[in-house]
């Protein structure tokens, strides 16, 4: 008996170690973007971003295929891969950084944790640092992280051709949501 309890805690052990290390990941994390203009609101979402959490170092990672922005008219979708952001010669926007204050997440605990992220975005070719704010949700040792930000469209380089400029605002609005999973070894 004794050996039988000592091989369920060791199995218990080495179950756990799987998830130890702190590492989630995601590849259906949604990213939006939403363009308000005088003459029209744009809005595309993006439900196949790839993410990755480390919450030991609070280091993170996210991948996002431009041409996987659904829009709701494909005209839209056209011009953004094509005369915007350019999807053929620029495919991904990337995100590097981390949770400045990871470690005054309670990882374990359920609640609701406001965060900073700093880091350095790339997109259209172009690399600049980046602040935002977000929140981690842990509900039921499942894990969320949510931002809200604004990105000018202009730092990245991406022309507005005058003839459309009252239709893409300069500014748009990104919010970004993902459940993360646990990343096994």
């Amino acid at each position: 008996m004794k050996k039988l309890i000592v091989v369920i805690c060791l199995l218990t052990m080495s179950g756990l170690e799987i998830f130890a290390q702190g590492r989630y990941f995601s590849r259906e994390g949604k990213v939006q973007f939403f363009s308000k203009a005088p003459m029209e609101d744009i809005e595309a979402i993006n439900r196949k971003a790839t993410a990755v959490l480390d919450t030991e170092t609070g280091k993170m990672e996210f991948s996002v295929l431009m041409k996987a922005f659904e829009f709701e008219k494909a005209l839209m979708m056209e011009h953004f891969n094509e005369n915007y952001v350019e999807s053929n010669k620029f495919p991904k926007a990337i995100f590097k950084g981390a949770i400045s204050e990871a470690s005054s997440v309670s990882w374990g605990k359920d609640g609701s944790y406001p965060v900073t992220v700093k880091g350095t975005m790339e997109l259209h070719g172009v690399t600049k640092e980046i602040q935002a704010p977000g929140t981690i949700v842990i509900k039921d040792g499942k894990l969320n992280g949510k931002s809200e930000f604004n990105l000018n469209i202009k730092e990245y380089k991406i022309d507005i051709p005058s003839v459309v400029k009252d239709k893409v605002a300069e500014v748009v609005k990104i919010t970004v949501d993902v459940n993360y999973e646990p990343l096994k070894k």
